[in-house]
C-alpha cells in the first residue's frame, strides 16, 4: 500500500507540473503567436516550455515510471501500455520542440497555433491521458489488496 500512496505522490506531482507548465506558458505562446505573430525558441515564454517545463515533465514521467517498475510487482511483470505512452508522449515533446522551430525557420510555414507544425504538441499532449490508464491499474491493485467487500464496508460507516 505504501508504494502504491507513493506512486500516486509522483502521478499527482507530474500532474501538477503538466497543468503549470502547460496552462501558463504554453497559452502565453498561443497569445504570443497571435499578437507578434512570429515568435523564435528564445521568446519569453518559450524559454520556459521548452527548456524547463518539458525536460521537467519528462524527468518526473521518467522517475515515476521506474519507480513503479522496479518497486511495484503489477508493473515489473510487463510493461503497461498506459505508463509507456504516457512517459514517450510526454517526453516527444522534446523532439517535436526541434522540428517545430526548424520548420518555422527553413520553410517560412503560416505561424497561426493551429498550423501543421503544432500539431505534433496536441498528438504527444493528448498521449498525457495515459495517465487514467495507469490510475486504473492502481485502483484495480488496490481493490485485490483491500478485498471486493472494501467499497461496501466503507459506505457502511
Amino acid at each position: 500500500m505504501r508504494r502504491l500512496i507513493y506512486l500516486v505522490q509522483w502521478l499527482v506531482v507530474f500532474s501538477l507540473a503538466l497543468f503549470w507548465g502547460l496552462s501558463f506558458f504554453s497559452e502565453q505562446t498561443a497569445v504570443w503567436h497571435m499578437t507578434a505573430v512570429r515568435d523564435t525558441d528564445f521568446t519569453p515564454s518559450n524559454i520556459i516550455t521548452f527548456y524547463i517545463a518539458y525536460p521537467l515533465f519528462a524527468v518526473i514521467g521518467l522517475g515515476a515510471f521506474f519507480y513503479a517498475k522496479t518497486r511495484l510487482p503489477i508493473f515489473a511483470k510487463g510493461y503497461s501500455l498506459a505508463f509507456v505512452v504516457l512517459v514517450v508522449g510526454v517526453f516527444m515533446t522534446i523532439p517535436n520542440v526541434g522540428f517545430n522551430e526548424w520548420g518555422h525557420t527553413f520553410w517560412s510555414m503560416d505561424e497561426g497555433f493551429a498550423g501543421p507544425l503544432h500539431w505534433g504538441f496536441v498528438f504527444f499532449g493528448w498521449m498525457s491521458l495515459a495517465v487514467f490508464g495507469v490510475v486504473l491499474l492502481i485502483l484495480g491493485r488496490l481493490r485485490e489488496l483491500l478485498g471486493a467487500d472494501a467499497l461496501a464496508q466503507l459506505y457502511k460507516r
